[in-house]
């Protein structure tokens, strides 16, 4: 199947773009958020080296992001770039497992292979790897369980329909993970 990055700027571009005045916008080094600068301009999210992956990622961000944070660039939250001590890894790590569960959910609903990041290649790498994949999972769970952010749950379904993951979800998801944690032993998780 086909993963073109277009076709999320499409599904994208339908579900928000008139609602919520945003576009999903294809950039070059780094991912960023601009919010609308003047009446009528859109708020972009933009997504590294046209990666689908990466807008699946900035995607999620915008998700979690409430109305407030929508209005300021890259959400207002505190970023430190690859090079991280280990406290700094430690809050990134902290402040990913929302987004990385809901990339996770996006990817598997799109038949996409997605990948856990602790984004720390030339610092001190993670801070606790093992932690953090359970984390992103029991996050993922708990949105499957209980629901998404209403944007993200719209997102998810689109998603699912685009490509014919919805009839089959529960065997993607139990697929998927057992692939990113063959040594888990929670239960697979059933959901609707």
């Amino acid at each position: 199947m086909k993963h073109d990055p277009d076709d999320l700027i499409m599904l994208f571009s339908d579900l928000f773009r008139e609602d919520y005045r945003t576009v999903l916008v294809k950039g070059s080094d780094e991912p960023e958020y601009l919010p609308a600068t003047a009446s009528g301009s859109y708020a972009q999210i933009i997504f590294a080296h046209g990666y689908y992956a990466s807008a699946l990622h900035e995607i999620s961000h915008w998700c979690i992001a409430g109305e407030h944070r929508r209005t300021l660039r890259d959400f207002g939250y505190w970023y430190c770039p690859d090079g991280r001590d280990e406290a700094q890894q430690q809050a990134f790590e902290k402040a990913e497992i929302k987004p990385q569960a809901l990339e996770w959910l996006f990817s598997a609903a799109s038949g996409t292979r997605f990948h856990i990041s602790v984004d720390n290649l030339s610092g001190c790498g993670a801070w606790d790897e093992n932690a953090f994949r359970r984390n992103v999972r029991a996050q993922a769970d708990y949105y499957l369980e209980h629901g998404m952010p209403a944007r993200a749950g719209l997102f998810f379904e689109t998603l699912k329909t685009f490509y014919g993951t919805g009839a089959d979800f529960n065997e993607v998801w139990k697929k998927e993970t057992r692939r990113l944690m063959p040594d888990d032993s929670a239960t697979d998780t059933e959901v609707d």
